[in-house]
Order: C-alpha cells, then structure tokens, then sequence
C-alpha cells in the first residue's frame, strides 16, 4: 500500500480509501402498503431509511477488515447510506482494527440542519450509531455556496465545530462538495477551519483539477469521490490499448488516472465484493500509477469522451427514491452503456429489467431536478433517454 502526506494534518493516507455507501445488502421484507403510505411526505433524508434492507455482515465485515489487513486506513461513510445501516456496520468492523491506526470519515447532512443545536445532534447521534468515541474526519456534506451560506454562516456552526474540536469528539472538520466549482475557494476562504476536502474527479470529469491544485496547496487534504465515474469506467471497452497502448481493464485505467494526480492525497472507492477489493489494491500498492506523460495523454482522451455523451449521471442515487418509484439511475446507465460505450445490447438488457415503474407515469413534479447534485434536468432527460432506449 502506498501512502501519502495528507496535507497539514500530520497523517499518512492510504492512496486507496473504503467507501462504505455500496456494502452488501439483503432485503428481508417487503414494505407493506401502509408503509408507503406512512412515507409519503417525508424528508429526503429520512426517505433513505428503510428496514426491509440489511447490510450483509458477513460479507461486509470481513471485506472491511481485509481491506485494513492489506493497508487501508481511511474508511468513509455517512448515516444514510445503505438505508442508515452503513455507519454501525463499520463501526462493528473498526472493532477488529487498532483505532488509532485508522481514519474514520462521516458526514453531517446539512438538509437536516435547521439550526444551530442540530449540528451537535448530529454529530452525538452518529458517535452512537459508530460506537466510537471520537471521529477523525467529520465532514459538512454536500456543501455548495448557497448551503453554505444559509446553513453554516447563518447558524453559527464554525463556533460549534471549534467545540466539538477541543472536546475532542472530532479530531478534523471537512467537507464534501456538490456545486459549482468557481465557490470552492469561497467556501475555504469563509471557514478557515477545514482539513480536507471531499471532491469528485475523474478521467471523464476533470472540472475540479484547478481546485484539487488550490486545496493541496493551502496545506487541505485531498480525497476524491466517484474515481470510476459512477459506474461508467467499471465496463470493458479499449480504451487503454487506444489511450496507453497497454491491456489493462478500464476501471483500472480509471483509478490509476485519479492516482496520477499528485495533489491527490487519497480515493474513495465504494466496495461492493472482494473481486472489487482485490483490484483497487493492485493499483493502491503501484509506486507510480500513471506517468505524467500517460497522464496528460488520458486527459486529452478524456476531452474526447465528454463528447460522445449529453449526460452525465454519476449513479450516486441522490434523486432516490422517487415518488413513482422510478428507478432513474438505472436508465441513466443504460444510456450511458450505449451512447458512450456502443454497448447497445446491454444497454436493452438493463432497460427491460429492473427499470421500476414505467417512464410514463412520471409526473414531473421535480423532485429529481432539485436533488440531482450534477444540476442534471432530470425530468426532462429522462423522457428523451426512454426514447432513444424504447428504440433499440
């Protein structure tokens, strides 16, 4: 395993770090009418909540663990991922690790701040659910100006970050960033507290290299999120023999790009199986995963790719559940596998399987449209996506 400075904080990082958003699950029941009617109504957040899934444990917890074992030691999370089970899994895990030899991140969801005092709500509510008694990297989610400045300025929230700090509930504040990209500094600027930073860059979206530059250079740690691109580099294709001229699988590609960025301290990558594991860590423990030439090359590839699609949906489920019960990030794939990657049969597969409820029935009531963090106009996309799929 290969381990970087992690900006200012003293910390050596793991180049590979365990997102925990995508462990194993197992449904167990089904939701009866009256649930989904006593659902009707509620937050986006709570939405999320839902007993009839349970994280498999036995899969989870020992793929955690390997992960330490090989020299991952920085592990991501957040309360609402896999249904609100995804903090108590790790945290069952953490209990096989040395913890002081591990990072921790999670994240504050601001959509739930309605005031000053929920900040610290929060933040004992997810020490409970990790059974820690401290978090290392406690991160303020989905940050963009607008949050910023109507959550965090207008409550106070910086006098109790510095709390939590001194009483050492939090070892480090972070956050996580879903806006335009130009408020990045903004943001930095108008906290002066921050650590590190959760920022999304791939080889198909480069739009925060220069913020990715500005954060290493300030001394704040670098983590990046979505290294595959949502799924859309976990697919076969050529691109390496046309890019490298090597034969190396495309997610591979993909990460080892993310790598080669040396203001990137670390990259989370969501974990679903071993199979997974054992691929990131090949690349995790490669001294120079890209060489600065083969770097500029895939970006330049890059550029290209961007133009064979008008879509760019990162599957991160955000504009779930949808109230017609639409499986939207499963038809923006199926898109995506045959407008960028030709795969058309696949493409048809996945569009007669499992899509949920028809397109049709959308209402358009734009519940999508305000979640999407891409600012994807969803509901518009959708019906020209459905389309072009009916047609295959």
């Amino acid at each position: 395993m290969i381990y970087r400075d992690f900006g200012k904080t003293g910390k050596k990082i793991s180049v590979l770090g365990f997102g925990c958003m995508r462990l194993p699950e197992i449904k167990i029941a089904e939701m009866s009418e009256e649930e989904k009617r006593a659902r009707e109504g509620l937050s986006w957040y709570e939405a999320q909540r839902d007993d009839t899934w349970i994280v498999d444990e036995e899969k989870s917890i020992p793929m955690l663990k390997a992960a330490y074992d090989a020299g991952v030691n920085y592990f991501d999370t957040a309360q609402f991922y896999c249904h609100f089970k995804s903090q108590a899994t790790l945290g069952k895990a953490v209990k096989l690790m040395e913890r002081e030899k591990v990072m921790i991140a999670t994240k504050i969801p601001m959509d739930e701040v309605h005031g000053t005092a929920d900040f610290r709500r929060m933040l004992e509510l997810q020490l409970k659910l990790l059974d820690m008694d401290y978090i290392d990297f406690y991160h303020l989610h989905g940050i963009n100006r607008e949050r910023f400045d109507e959550k965090i300025t207008k409550f106070g929230i910086k006098k109790e970050v510095q709390k939590a700090l001194d009483e050492g509930l939090i070892k480090h504040i972070s956050f996580s960033f879903h806006g335009d990209v130009k408020d990045v500094p903004y943001v930095v600027e108008s906290f002066e507290m921050f650590s590190s930073a959760l920022l999304q860059y791939n080889l198909l979206d480069r739009s925060h290299e220069e913020n990715i530059n500005y954060l290493a250079g300030k001394g704040i740690g670098v983590v990046i999120m979505g290294p595959i691109a949502g799924g859309r580099l976990s697919v076969p294709s050529e691109l390496s023999e046309k890019l490298l001229g090597q034969n190396i699988s495309t997610p591979e590609l993909a990460l080892r790009f993310v790598l080669g960025n040396k203001n990137v301290h670390s990259t989370i990558s969501g974990m679903e199986n071993m199979e997974m594991l054992d691929g990131n860590l090949k690349v995790a423990d490669m001294e120079v995963p890209m060489t600065e030439d083969d770097f500029c090359k895939a970006a330049i590839m890059m550029e290209e790719l961007k133009k064979l699609s008008d879509l760019y949906c990162t599957g991160c489920n955000y504009c779930l559940p949808c109230p017609k019960e639409i499986n939207i990030p499963h038809i923006f794939n199926a898109y995506t596998y045959h407008n960028v990657y030709g795969l058309s049969a696949q493409a048809k597969t996945m569009w007669n399987a499992k899509r949920g409820t028809p397109v049709s029935e959308c209402t358009e009531c734009g519940v999508c449209d305000e979640k999407c963090p891409q600012q994807i106009k969803v509901t518009q996309k959708l019906k020209e996506v459905a389309e072009v799929l009916s047609g295959l």
